[in-house]
């Protein structure tokens, strides 16, 4: 979640520090700040709220040097205020950290008592004071750092630099991701690729428990051990053009209108243009032996998993277990062998679902996992990996990185059924030429946006909404909620249109808009039962749904957007770009800061 940069050079650090933090800034945060070496001495800037209020002060009191590191803060132990923002440090060292220290209060008791003075709340702190104590006791920097890593217990990636050592930044990572780049006579330390992609493409990621010495002209790594080990230089494909907003108000939008691009783009990948027929050149098993799948994921990429999970059961037939990935590692489920774990992710680093991934391996499973970026640790971690062609995704809520995953399963889902024997070729042929459709439909759902215009403004003033779905629309439901409530602030909970009925029935009055994604189909009848149900009792009645659908429910629907006719197969792959849409446009009308909504983080690498 928090973001780390470092820089060890011949350039002036702080306006690359400051820039890196901005692109590091998708991920969340509330605070920031910069430390950086001048004249030997450790000198830093700090400052709560937006990179802006960093900015101004790093414009009233410069930051000199050629050595610095860089932080945005997401707040875990210690309220967001500039006392508790990174760095943090004593005269000897200065550290940036994201992840937690689970022992920070056994060691904190420790260092007091040994008579280090600590100056805020945090459990970041307790590194730099550790560290600190070591080097007072004579110990050099990379002996000082590595004896206080193996002290600390909880997932981290940190950088610290030193004073009197005006070349050197020392990093380490355990649980959370951290990334080295290669430039001339210049070297780079960074959460993941994006923050480093304007200053080099040339990447080494270091392993879970690794360590690494940086300075201008060298890179030494070492293991938990403390043995020297290589790490393998990559070439990232990302670039610092790739992560603007074009003429878009926000990157949500830009994103939003990346659907059409971002799925056809991954459909090249799983469709063979020759034959028409599904293909997965990068996942070297035999799809026919697997008896069982197991999927976790979190947030959206959860939904995405509950939309494989029925694809698959429905038309490959192969049993799905699907689960919330904080959840899963708890439930401790029994894995057979046979069975296939599946995560998804856009970012790659998720710490909830890195752990279900590892639960899965100790299990004995062959893990796949879904994921938008190739580097990252879940996919160096996973068995085969199955990629999403999205691009960057900057803004806070997952839009078009959704979709490319749903893809992905679609064309996994075709392909498990077609090794399975369950469908023939014809069959499979025909939800092949429907898939090929999406990416036109998408483009003609973002291109009539009119009627979602419209919507928005008859919702924002809601304080409590509803989502119904069913089958495989009922976790469009979901997201269409999660979206509103996370960009506007509005209350809205996605259900089952059949658990209607249940209990949430109660809290249908003229004042609770029931929004319900129908198409038409085989579960057309039931939902708009469900409907009816709802609207007998003064439920203000929202339909998405084809022109046949809203049709034959404009008796009771107050509001339609109609949507194109498709199959009932990629009906959650449209289905899902208005309702995203429609959150998007209401955060607007309300003013909320749509791409990085309060109190989120875009790659939460924290339990």
């Amino acid at each position: 979640m928090c973001g780390i940069v470092g820089v060890v050079g011949t350039q002036e650090a702080a306006p690359l520090l400051l820039e890196a933090l901005g692109r590091l800034a998708y991920r969340g945060y509330d605070s920031a700040g910069i430390a950086t070496l001048v004249a030997g001495s450790i000198e830093r800037r700090r400052a709560e709220g937006k990179l802006t209020r960093l900015a101004a002060n790093l414009g009233v009191r410069p930051l000199a040097g050629t050595t610095g590191i860089g932080h945005t803060r997401w707040a875990t132990h210690g309220a967001p205020t500039e006392n508790n923002a990174h760095p943090h440090g004593t005269p000897r060292v200065a550290v940036v950290h994201n992840g937690i220290i689970e022992n920070h209060a056994e060691l904190r008791g420790e260092l007091e008592a040994a008579g280090q003075v600590f100056a805020s709340e945090t459990d970041t702190e307790t590194i730099a004071q550790l560290v600190d104590l070591y080097l007072s006791q004579g110990m050099a920097p990379p002996t000082a750092a590595s004896t206080a890593f193996g002290r600390l217990e909880g997932a981290f990636a940190v950088a610290l630099i030193f004073s009197g050592h005006p070349n050197l930044i020392i990093g380490a990572q355990r649980g959370a991701p951290l990334a080295v780049g290669f430039g001339e006579e210049e070297m780079y330390l960074g959460s993941d690729a994006l923050a480093l992609a304007p200053l080099t493409r040339r990447i080494a990621y270091l392993d879970d428990g690794d360590w690494v010495m940086v300075k201008p002209n060298e890179v030494l790594f070492f293991d938990a051990h403390n043995r020297p080990v290589e790490r393998k230089i990559k070439l990232t494909q990302l670039t610092g053009a790739a992560i603007g907003k074009g003429n878009f108000r926000h990157f949500m939008e830009k994103e939003m209108h990346e659907h059409p691009v971002v799925i056809g783009d991954t459909l090249k990948r799983m469709i063979d243009p020759a034959t028409r027929m599904p293909v997965l050149p990068t996942l070297n098993v035999d799809l026919g032996t697997i008896r069982r799948i197991t999927i976790s994921a979190c947030g959206s990429a959860f939904y995405a998993g509950l939309i494989g999970r029925y694809w698959l059961e429905e038309i490959a037939r192969i049993p799905v277990d699907a689960d919330v990935a904080s959840e899963f590692r708890y439930r401790t489920p029994p894995i057979d062998a046979g069975t296939l774990g599946l995560v998804i992710s856009q970012s790659g680093e998720t710490a909830d679902t890195m752990a279900a991934l590892r639960y899965m391996r100790t299990q004995g499973c062959r893990v796949l996992s879904v994921v938008n970026v190739p580097e990252s640790t879940m996919a160096r971690e996973s068995d085969f990996v199955l990629e999403t062609i999205a691009g960057p995704e900057i803004s806070v809520a997952s839009t078009k990185a959704l979709t490319a995953q749903l893809t992905v399963l679609a064309g996994l889902c075709l392909s498990v059924a077609r090794a399975r024997g369950v469908q023939d070729d014809m069959a499979i042929a025909a939800l092949v030429a429907s898939l090929m459709e999406v990416p036109a439909k998408a483009a003609q759902i973002l291109s009539d946006s009119d009627a979602i215009h419209k919507l928005a403004a008859t919702i924002a003033d809601s304080r409590d909404v509803l989502f119904f779905g069913r089958g495989a629309l009922m976790p469009v439901a979901l997201e269409g909620a999660l979206k509103l409530k996370e960009l506007s602030y509005i209350h809205a909970e996605g259900y089952p249109a059949g658990e209607m009925k249940h209990g949430p029935i109660a809290l249908i009055d003229p004042a609770v808009p029931v929004i319900a994604v129908i198409p038409s189909g085989p579960l057309f009848e039931k939902t708009a039962s469900n409907l009816q149900e709802a609207s007998a009792r003064g439920g203000k009645i929202i339909v998405f749904s084809d022109a046949r659908g809203a049709a034959r429910l404009a008796s009771i629907a107050s509001d339609a957007v109609i949507l194109p006719d498709c199959s009932s197969f990629v009906a959650p792959l449209l289905y899902t770009i208005p309702v995203q849409m429609l959150a998007y446009q209401v955060a607007v009308l309300k003013g909320t800061d749509v791409d990085q909504p309060r109190n989120l983080a875009k790659s939460v690498t924290v339990e």
